[in-house]
């Protein structure tokens, strides 16, 4: 089964700003109805709706709270038509800041839990939420977004890193679960953005040194990234599922 973009409602969690809000925006463009999540960017969040018309719409909870999902995806059903695509942006609160991160001396196990729970969790929250959808319409797209750090940690961020090596796994763990109902479950992995609120800390020397190294000759935006999310969800991927397809300009080979 497939359906074009247009036809589509699309859940984007960590919408309000950086590469969510690129993804929305991305969705927004070719036609699909977006709820755009969020957790603390409610301003953010609205303003994007605002701007990118009726068939959007700003919605917050905390996606690693259960309940809160729940009631999230009823307000989104009865606002745009329950979500056909969950794409799983959200990320707990964390700067790209090489001086300011925890050496493994110094890092503790809630660190990379909190990580976790928010990568992992909110997964889990949001496709137990959309699962009665998706296998009631056998059809879903559920599209993760990594990180290349799993398959190059040139920067050990270990508690972000941790917690991205487990979604792949749970992404792949998903789709072969989930298959069987017409849903596929893929993951997109980007490197340093030019440049979000995560990337912002990153020191202008690092930016310079990732572009000499990439075959493209330059840093990868949110909107390039975006474009991935877009091809998951699309009719042209229909055959593809458990993958991780990753977007940095050819920095990493994996």
């Amino acid at each position: 089964m497939t359906r074009p973009l247009s036809d589509l409602t699309v859940l984007v969690t960590g919408a309000g700003r950086g590469l969510g809000a690129a993804i929305a925006r991305a969705f927004a463009r070719e036609g699909a109805r977006v709820a755009l999540n969020y957790r603390h960017s409610r301003a953010g969040a609205e303003a994007l709706a605002q701007t990118l018309g009726p068939r959007t719409a700003a919605f917050g909870a905390d996606v690693t709270d259960a309940k809160a999902v729940a009631q999230m995806v009823a307000q989104i059903t009865e606002r745009l038509g329950p979500p056909d695509v969950l794409i799983h942006n959200a990320l707990a609160d964390f700067s790209f800041n090489g001086e300011a991160r925890a050496p493994l001396d110094r890092l503790t196990w809630a660190e990379i839990a909190r990580q976790t729970e928010t990568a992992v969790g909110g997964a889990l929250t949001c496709l137990q939420a959309l699962r009665p959808h998706f296998a009631a319409q056998g059809f879903g797209r559920i599209v993760t977004i990594g990180t290349n750090l799993v398959q190059n940690p040139v920067v050990p961020y270990h508690d972000y890193t941790a917690a991205k090596g487990a979604l792949l796994a749970f992404t792949r763990t998903a789709a072969k679960e989930l298959g069987p109902l017409g849903v596929t479950v893929n993951m997109v992995s980007g490197g340093l953005l030019r440049t979000t609120d995560a990337s912002a800390a990153t020191p202008e020397a690092v930016f310079d040194i990732v572009a000499s190294q990439t075959p493209l000759g330059r840093v990868t935006t949110p909107e390039e990234m975006a474009d991935a999310a877009l091809f998951f969800a699309s009719p042209w991927a229909r055959a593809v599922t458990g993958q991780n397809l990753i977007v940095d300009g050819g920095l990493v080979f994996g």
